[in-house]
């Protein structure tokens, strides 16, 4: 007995896609219903069946004559798999490999570059097919509605996934990623010949321009001037110079940022006692740490108004755009100087709001933006009876340019400090804003309405750094200038202007950010630490990724995964560790007590002035159900941000709008305790 399909009848072995498609089940249902017809080979039922289609479906086969209401193919671009259903399947074959074996034993790995080639190679079909179904959406789509969505979500998903591919090939695929630097099997050594010398710098040259291209295409609607160029160059140069020597992946880095995360909180936890030298300050030094976070308050509002009007509705996202919105197209007069870029209106109704000045107490307000060349305002802040200076932080590709310009340059002061040096980047904007006030004659102006006013300039991040170089430059100018910067970055002065810098600025640091603690030196200790964690471990790479995610959104008991050998320290890299390694850095050494020397042209730099840290005590929450935080308030020395710590607030720390939050609770709380304690700091809840 054999079986054929009639109108309204079909099998299920005939209605079996091929390739990669779904199967039909036994148990399934089936389109089209069987019957069993007597004396209808196989081979006629296949010439019979041939290019026919069924009346009530689309791209169903049927009685001859008989055509479907749609034309074409019902798939994104014909019968067969789609794109995304090809990358699913590939994906998920590369996905298996990926997670054999651990981040040291590529062993287990060893065929995943034949299925990327194959992946690659079943690339141009994709786009081809992707292609066909553009071109059938616009030839028009007549089949029912939810078909015909799902078909057009079909295409556009997988043309999604085709340009995603190729913008992450071109900005990731490394062309110098097979050769490395001549070495011994047993780790890199010191390059003794010229040969082995120049090909090294041949490399490092190469890898250079590598990051260049990279840089440009990722900030490519960024100008093209001198200084643009310069900034590309620059970050250029310290990409190249920080990851020339591992060969780790993005999730390499996550691995062993979750890794240190555990280990940290591991250590902070253990009973064994650690040796800190603390000095328990005086009723005078109780009495100024109360004063200086007084103006902190104060002065944490022009930071954050030289943001705009971005950061006011992001503060306010209910009420924010009804206050400013009716001033957005507004024009304002005034017998003050007001430039700036587009949006001015916009941005001077939430610096009002923000502030709670009037609008002819401002000087000047600019928001020309380019690289080295950052946003400020002037104004007159009649409480405090002074004159601010308040710098934007980091908002564009632009202000990105300039944090990644670290290279150090000196700096001309006229005072006595030997040896200043500070972040190139910063330093270039600092003068540009030096030379807009000085110059210009917008301090003068100021001044020239209210002579007994001091001078503070104020910024937060990038703005921080930049405005403690400003006062800096400004102290011989103006010697009474007080400068404020909250959460500056750690690698913008040498040694002997940190020392100078204490007597007229202040830094304030809230918990973990990582800006703070963020300087080249700090990043090579950093890669250091994850490459000797990692190197330690001999879990999969997934099953850490898995138990870090979890650890991170909601806690628990970190793991005592093993990050040194028994016997002491090591002065030797191990095994598994060479083999994260491209080639040898002068740079790198495998001490674990000590930070990595920098380069010569990336030399150890310092944060400004006197720190105050805002500390969490306890474990940092991480959802909403956590008890409310205590923060400790106390003087803190630089070293204590000479390591960079991994945690789920080293980023949110940062944010100015939670910045300000935690210093008003911590500010109305001490004004409101009556006796607190004598020790190094004080604490005080924040709901």
């Amino acid at each position: 007995m054999k079986r054929t399909c009639v109108p309204g009848r079909a099998s299920a072995q005939a209605q079996r896609p091929s390739g990669d498609g779904a199967r039909f089940s036994a148990h399934a249902p089936r389109p089209f219903p069987c019957v069993r017809l007597r004396g209808v080979s196989g081979r006629r039922r296949k010439r019979e069946g041939a290019g026919r289609r069924a009346p009530g479906g689309c791209g169903r086969r049927g009685p001859r004559g008989l055509r479907p209401p749609c034309r074409g193919w019902c798939s994104s671009a014909g019968a067969g798999p789609s794109p995304a259903t090809t990358w699913f399947s590939r994906g998920s074959s590369s996905c298996w490999c990926e997670c054999c074996g651990t981040i040291c034993n590529p062993g287990p790995r060893k065929s995943m570059s034949k299925l990327l080639y194959v992946r690659l190679a079943l690339f141009l079909p994709e786009m081809v097919w992707a292609s066909l179904g553009a071109a059938w959406i616009a030839d028009g789509v007549q089949c029912d509605r939810t078909v015909g969505s799902g078909i057009i979500a079909t295409v556009v998903v997988s043309w999604l996934i085709i340009a995603s591919t190729v913008l992450t090939i071109l900005i990731v695929f490394d062309p110098l990623g097979g050769r490395a630097a001549p070495g011994t099997p047993l780790g890199p050594q010191p390059l003794d010949s010229h040969e082995s010398s120049q090909l090294l710098s041949g490399l490092r040259t190469a890898a250079t321009g590598v990051w260049e291209t990279r840089v440009r295409l990722l900030c490519c609607c960024v100008g093209r001037d001198d200084h643009t160029r310069v900034a590309f160059s620059s970050t250029a140069e310290l990409f190249s110079t920080y990851f020339s020597d591992t060969d780790l992946v993005p999730s390499d880095i996550a691995a062993g940022l979750a890794l240190l995360h555990q280990q940290q909180d591991h250590a902070q936890s253990s009973p064994e006692p650690t040796e800190v030298v603390t000095h328990s300050p005086g009723p005078f030094q109780e009495a100024d740490l109360d004063a200086e976070l007084g103006n902190c308050q104060h002065y944490m509002q022009f930071a954050a108004a030289a943001y705009g009007w971005p950061l006011y509705i992001y503060r306010n996202p209910f009420t924010g755009l009804c206050r400013v919105g009716g001033d957005c197209c507004r024009r304002r007069t005034t017998d003050y100087d007001l430039v700036g870029g587009d949006q001015l209106n916009c941005h001077f109704s939430s610096i009002l709001q923000t502030t709670g000045l009037q609008h002819r107490d401002f000087i000047h307000v600019s928001f020309h933006d380019k690289v080295y060349e950052l946003p400020f305002l002037v104004a007159l802040d009649h409480r405090k009876e002074s004159v601010v200076v308040a710098v934007r932080g980091t908002m564009s590709l632009q202000d990105i340019l300039t944090d990644l310009s670290a290279e150090s340059e000196p700096l001309n002061l006229e005072c006595e400090v030997q040896d200043c040096w500070a972040h190139k980047g910063i330093s270039q904007a600092a003068r540009y804003v030096y030379r807009r006030l000085v110059n210009d004659g917008i301090l003068s102006q100021a001044f020239s309405i209210a002579p007994e006013y001091r001078l503070v300039v104020v910024g937060h991040s990038l703005g921080a750094g930049a405005a403690a170089l400003l006062a800096l430059m400004l102290k011989s100018l103006y010697p009474q200038v007080r400068c404020y910067a909250f959460s500056p970055p750690r690698g913008l002065l040498s040694k002997s202007l940190y020392e100078y810098s204490k007597t007229f600025i202040v830094s304030l640091v809230l918990g973990k950010d990582v800006i703070p603690r963020l300087s080249v030196t700090n990043l090579e200790d950093l890669k250091r630490r994850i490459l000797r964690v990692i190197a330690h471990c001999n879990k999969p790479k997934y099953k850490i990724l898995l138990r870090g995610c979890w650890y991170e959104l909601f806690g628990g008991s970190p793991e005592d995964l093993p990050t040194e050998l028994d016997g002491g320290d090591l002065t030797q890299p191990l095994l598994g560790e060479h083999s994260l390694l491209a080639h040898g850095s002068p740079a790198y050494s495998f001490s674990s007590e000590s930070p990595l020397e920098s380069p010569t042209r990336y030399p150890p730099l310092y944060p400004p002035g006197r720190i105050i840290h805002l500390e969490e005590e306890g474990a940092s929450g991480r959802c909403s159900c956590y008890p409310a935080a205590r923060y400790t308030v106390r003087w803190s020395h630089e070293s204590e941000f000479s390591k960079i710590l991994i945690g789920p607030k080293m980023l949110t720390d940062h944010m100015p709008d939670i910045l300000m939050r935690v210093l008003d609770h911590v500010v109305s709380d001490r004004a409101a305790c009556v006796s607190c304690p004598a020790r190094g700091g004080s604490s005080v809840d924040l709901a």
